[in-house]
C-alpha cells in the first residue's frame, strides 16, 4: 500500500475508535479518509480537522504524531504536574528536528489551533499541554554537544537539565542549569534560569549565547549576538512568547564537580531568619544557601539548608564556619560533595504524577515583617516552602540588559503543596494561597514560569521592558499563536 494512502487510512482507524460507539476493531471505510475530528481553536473555540490533514502532516515528519486512540498516546502527552494530566489534546507531534517542528507550526497556524509546547513538561500552571489542541513535543531532541574547546555546549529544546549536567560535568565544566534534573531546559531557560550555580555563573539567559527559534511564521531564526539580536534579548527572560526554540547555546565555565557543601537543619524561629538574613548580605559569590521548611521526622516543621560552595574547599569552611557554629544549628555537617548528586537529590520527590501548586515571589530581603509572617505560617505546618539564593553574578547586569528584569531580588521564595491525593487538592491550594496573600505586599515580583498570573500581573512583573517584548511579540507571533505560556498579547 502507498505510504501517504497507508497513513491516511491507520489514522481514520485511529479516529473512528476514539468516535463514541466505534471500536478499534472497526475497519475505516473510504469516507473515513474525509472524516472529521474535533479540535479547539487558539479561542478556545470547537473546531474540526480533516483526518486526511492530519496524514499528510504524519507523512511529512520524521517524528511521529499520535492521536488519542494510539498506542503511545498517553506517553506522548504525559506532563509533569498531575493536577493537568488528565487533559487530552486533540493530537501530539513527537518532533525529532527542526523540520518537523516548522511543519507542525504550519499545520496549526494555518487552522488556528490552540498550540502547547512541551519540553520537559514540567510547567507548574500547566501551559505545556491543552484539552483539543496540538502539543509540540520535544522530548525527542535532546543532544548535548559540548565544545570544550570552546566554552560551549548545544543543548536540543527538548533536554533535560540532567541531560546537560551529565554531559558539561565529566568535562569540568558547568552552566546554570536547575535544582530538579528531570525539569526541561527550554522552560527553564526562556523564564530566566535560576539554580545553584548562578550567583556565580549567572542566570541561564546570562549563559545563553544563540538559539535556532521556529517563528508563528514557519520561520527558522537564529538568534545570537551577531544575528537577530533583538529576539535573543527577548529569548532572555521573555518566555515561549515568540517561537518554538529547537536548540539553545550556551556558554559553559570552568567548574570542580566536587563542591563543599551538606545539609544542615535549624528551628524555624526568628533567630535563625534573622542570621540567614545577615548571610544573604554578607556570603561571596561562591555561596548558595536554601533553605526548605518541611516536616522532622518528629512532624514539626524544620529548615533543612542546602549549602553548596562552588569554590575552594578551604576558603568555603572558614566562609561557612557560622552556620556550623549557630547555636539553633540542630543536625547536620559539611564536606566534600558530589555536584551531580547534589542535582539529583529531589528528584524523587518531585516525581511525575504528583499533585502540585505553587505559588512563589522575589523578595528583595528579609524585612522584620517578612520574618513573622514565614515563622508564623511555617511552623503551622500546611505547607512546605523553599527559598532559591539569588544575587551576586545576576544581580551585576543591566535591568534592561535582558528580558528578564528582577536583577536586584535577594531570594525566590515558593510556597508548595505536594500530594499523591487529589482528595487534598482543595485544603492544599487554600493553604498555599493563605500564606502567599500574606507575603503577597512585600514581594518584588514573580518568576515567571512558576505562576499562573493574570494578564495584568505579567504587565507588571516585566516593568519597563515589557513595551520592547510587546514590539517583538507583534514582530514574531502577531496573532498570538503562542498564547500557553506567561503571555505577553500582541497589540494587534
Amino acid at each position: 500500500m502507498h505510504r501517504r494512502a497507508f497513513c491516511k487510512t491507520t489514522l481514520a482507524a485511529a479516529v473512528a475508535a476514539a468516535i463514541p460507539g466505534c471500536g478499534q476493531d472497526t475497519a475505516p471505510k473510504a469516507t473515513d479518509i474525509g472524516s472529521l475530528i474535533p479540535a479547539v481553536s487558539s479561542a478556545g473555540q470547537e473546531i474540526s480537522l480533516e483526518t486526511a490533514a492530519i496524514g499528510e502532516l504524519a507523512e511529512s515528519l520524521s517524528g511521529h504524531l499520535y492521536l488519542p486512540a494510539d498506542e503511545g498516546y498517553l506517553a506522548a502527552k504525559r506532563v509533569w504536574n498531575g493536577m493537568f494530566d488528565y487533559k487530552r489534546p486533540s493530537m501530539v507531534v513527537q518532533c525529532v528536528s527542526t523540520a518537523d517542528v516548522v511543519n507542525a507550526v504550519n499545520f496549526a497556524r494555518d487552522r488556528n489551533l490552540l498550540v502547547s509546547v512541551k519540553g520537559g513538561g514540567h510547567s507548574y500552571p500547566g501551559k505545556c499541554t491543552s484539552d483539543g489542541g496540538m502539543m509540540i513535543d520535544l522530548s525527542q531532541i535532546h543532544a548535548v554537544d559540548v565544545d570544550v574547546d570552546g566554552m560551549s555546549a548545544r543543548v536540543g529544546g527538548g533536554a533535560l537539565l540532567g541531560h546537560v549536567d551529565g554531559a558539561t560535568l565529566p568535562h569540568n565544566l558547568v552552566t546554570t542549569t536547575g535544582t530538579v534534573s528531570h525539569t526541561g531546559v527550554g522552560g527553564f531557560t526562556l523564564g530566566g534560569g535560576m539554580g545553584r550555580t548562578d550567583r556565580m555563573t549567572g542566570l541561564a539567559i546570562d549563559n545563553l549565547l544563540a538559539a535556532t527559534v521556529v517563528t508563528a511564521s514557519g520561520d527558522v531564526v537564529r538568534a545570537s549576538e551577531e544575528e537577530n539580536t533583538d529576539l535573543l534579548w527577548g529569548l532572555r527572560g521573555g518566555g515561549g512568547n515568540f517561537g518554538v526554540v529547537t536548540e539553545f547555546v550556551f556558554n559553559l565555565h570552568p567548574f570542580n564537580p566536587t563542591v563543599y557543601g551538606g545539609d544542615l537543619i535549624y528551628a524555624i524561629d526568628r533567630d535563625f531568619l534573622e542570621f540567614y538574613a545577615e548571610l544573604l548580605e554578607t556570603l561571596p559569590d561562591e555561596a548558595n544557601i536554601e533553605p526548605f521548611f518541611a516536616p522532622g521526622e518528629d512532624g514539626n516543621m524544620i529548615a533543612i539548608v542546602g549549602v553548596v560552595w562552588t569554590g575552594d574547599h578551604a576558603a568555603g569552611e572558614k566562609a561557612l564556619a557560622p552556620m556550623l557554629a549557630y547555636p539553633g544549628l540542630k543536625a547536620g555537617k559539611l564536606g566534600p560533595q558530589s555536584y551531580q548528586v547534589i542535582q539529583t537529590a529531589w528528584d524523587g520527590l518531585t516525581a511525575h504524577g504528583q499533585q502540585n501548586y505553587l505559588k512563589s515571589g522575589f523578595l528583595n530581603g528579609l524585612t522584620p515583617e517578612v520574618i513573622e509572617i514565614m515563622v508564623d505560617f511555617a511552623n503551622r505546618g500546611t505547607t512546605a516552602s523553599w527559598f532559591q539564593h539569588l544575587g551576586g553574578a545576576s544581580s551585576r547586569v543591566a535591568t534592561d540588559a535582558t528580558a528578564f528584569a528582577h536583577r536586584n531580588v535577594a531570594v525566590n521564595f515558593g510556597i508548595q503543596y505536594a500530594s499523591d491525593d487529589p482528595a487534598q487538592n482543595e485544603v492544599g491550594i487554600a493553604a498555599v494561597r493563605e500564606f502567599y496573600n500574606a507575603l503577597a505586599p512585600h514581594m518584588a515580583g514573580f518568576y515567571t514560569n512558576l505562576n499562573e498570573d493574570t494578564e495584568k500581573k505579567i504587565w507588571g512583573n516585566y516593568g519597563p521592558n515589557y513595551p520592547r517584548l510587546v514590539d517583538l511579540k507583534n514582530q514574531y507571533d502577531p496573532t498570538n499563536l503562542f498564547r500557553l505560556n506567561a503571555n505577553i498579547r500582541p497589540t494587534g
